[in-house]
């Protein structure tokens, strides 16, 4: 699955630091998911979601 977190999150000027301290989540976390080795949770999707302004649909993608 591929995403659009590192875009959007430097768009809105935030750190990896600051994304994980507001989903209360590791910045390792946020560096697996931003590199597609980790798959976040639906509850995580939809948080990133809401926090980056965004659908869950816009930030996440499947891959064929």
């Amino acid at each position: 699955m591929k995403n659009r977190i590192k875009e959007l999150r430097r768009a809105a000027s935030l750190r990896q630091e600051d994304l994980a301290e507001a989903l209360n989540v590791s910045r390792q976390t946020i560096i697996a998911i931003e590199n597609d080795k980790y798959n976040p949770t639906l509850e995580l999707a939809m948080r990133l979601a809401r926090y980056l302004d965004t659908s869950v649909e816009e930030l996440f993608t499947l891959e064929d």
